[in-house]
């Protein structure tokens, strides 16, 4: 469990430093990018090896019906985290799409895993990306809103969306949880 938690710091304060400390981190130039880079492929490395390494210390046993709702609101986050890469009708919808797809994600997640671990990861990367909302918002208050391109896009990214949650459905699958229960 002790990973997991410094996995989750490290992921938090690499993604912070750039918020709390602009300048020092704008000193170290290019060299602070790979520092930052490092620190966040180690922190996943922690964070996965640590959860899947972990005792299941139960806290609530949620109901099978969430399963659903979990479903549903992560093909939402891999929507929403898609918008911020389309040029289509969407552009410019939502300010942050994808820290608002990690909040989805961790929200959906807490619902159908009500252990420790559980807790500490997707708890920890809920409250990482309401903190670097309120950062990000605080540092630059004023957001210059995109211009919607074409529709056409908006159907690419739907079209995304589906593959890719069929990918990470196979790939749940394939890691022995399945994400349909059952």
């Amino acid at each position: 469990m002790g990973l997991l938690v410094v996995g989750v710091l490290i992921w938090v304060g690499a993604h912070v430093f750039k918020r709390v400390a602009p300048e020092q981190r704008a000193a170290m130039g290019d060299t602070g990018k790979i520092v930052v880079t490092v620190a966040l492929v180690v922190s996943l490395g922690l964070m996965i090896w640590g959860y899947r390494g972990a005792a299941f210390i139960g806290v609530w046993y949620p109901p099978s019906f969430l399963t659903h709702i979990n479903n549903l609101l992560m093909l939402v986050a891999v929507f929403v985290f898609g918008m911020s890469a389309t040029t289509g009708r969407l552009r410019g919808k939502m300010r942050h799409p994808q820290l608002a797809a990690v909040k989805i994600w961790a929200v959906a997640h807490l619902l159908v895993n009500g252990d420790v671990a559980s807790i500490i990861l997707f708890g920890g990367m809920l409250g990482w990306a309401v903190l670097e909302v309120i950062l990000i918002n605080r540092a630059v208050p004023v957001w210059d809103r995109p211009q919607p391109g074409e529709a056409k896009k908006d159907v690419v990214l739907v079209v995304i969306t589906l593959v890719a949650y069929a990918v990470m459905t196979g790939i749940h699958a394939w890691l022995g949880v399945s994400p349909f229960g059952g």
